[in-house]
């Protein structure tokens, strides 16, 4: 058993390259060991994580911060290249996807579910809904989120209270979360093909890194395999995954704010 793997208690572990797990973690089952946890390359879970899902998946170069709770009796899957900020709580009762690129900030909270009060009584508030959020969605610090869809590239701002539907690109903000697009201007905006490769190449080369490890292109057609290079497509934000030195400290260099890529 890996060093990394003495904390997890499952039935079924998968641990990626350079992956490590500090010692106080915890993480298991609902009730003793869970059925599978899955945990991608260059993967950091921090101090007194606990990770508490029958079926929890992670992807490569995420980064789980101290103190942070995730639980749930559905399974939790979270995508490539997630920023979990500290004392955050990601709630699976309900079910809960994160995608590729998100951003959780501190002291967030996310929940699929509602339930305490005494239905014998006549409480009505007893629910569990699945929690999608898509690709590229910030939650930017101290945001309470109910089981909502967001949709791509929705952001909250700081301290919102997130109870409907995030519309794509759309940023929120308050209590409850309003629209503020038009006063804020959306999370993204538009850059041209050209204007990226720009920029990639001079990330490329201020990262100080061998340029013949590391090929930048901008269509498919374009890539040649190859065992020791990694072919970084700007059109598609897609690498070719190869393992090496060079592609790996090349991630780490564009993480998490120059320029997020996931494997084909």
């Amino acid at each position: 058993m890996k060093e990394s793997e003495t904390n997890i208690d499952a039935d079924e572990i998968t641990i990626g390259l350079g992956v490590k797990i500090e010692k106080t973690a915890v993480i298991r089952g609902i009730d003793g060991k869970a059925k599978k946890i899955e945990i991608g390359d260059n993967t950091y879970i921090g101090h007194n994580v606990q990770i508490i899902c029958d079926e929890f998946k992670i992807g490569d170069y995420c980064k789980i911060h101290h103190d942070t709770n995730i639980h749930g009796y559905k399974p939790c899957i979270i995508g490539h290249n997630a920023w979990i900020g500290q004392f955050s709580i990601i709630d699976s009762n309900g079910g809960t996807t994160i995608g590729d690129n998100c951003g959780i900030g501190a002291h967030s909270q996310l929940w699929s579910h509602i339930k305490f009060g005494d239905t014998l009584h006549g409480c009505r508030f007893n629910s569990n809904h699945p929690l999608i959020i898509g690709d590229d969605v910030w939650f930017a610090g101290h945001c309470l989120v109910s089981p909502i869809r967001a949709h791509n590239k929705s952001m909250a701002m700081a301290g919102c209270v997130i109870t409907e539907d995030m519309k794509e690109n759309t940023v929120y903000a308050g209590v409850p979360g309003r629209e503020v697009s038009d006063k804020l201007g959306n999370q993204f905006q538009e850059v041209s093909l050209d204007r990226k490769m720009s920029i990639m190449e001079n990330y490329l080369e201020i990262s100080g890194l061998k340029q013949n490890a590391i090929k930048l292109v901008t269509d498919r057609s374009e890539i040649i395999e190859s065992n020791s290079v990694s072919y970084f497509n700007i059109a598609e934000r897609k690498y070719t995954k190869k393992g090496t030195e060079a592609e790996i400290a090349f991630m780490k260099f564009l993480l998490p704010e120059k320029a997020k890529f996931t494997p084909y």
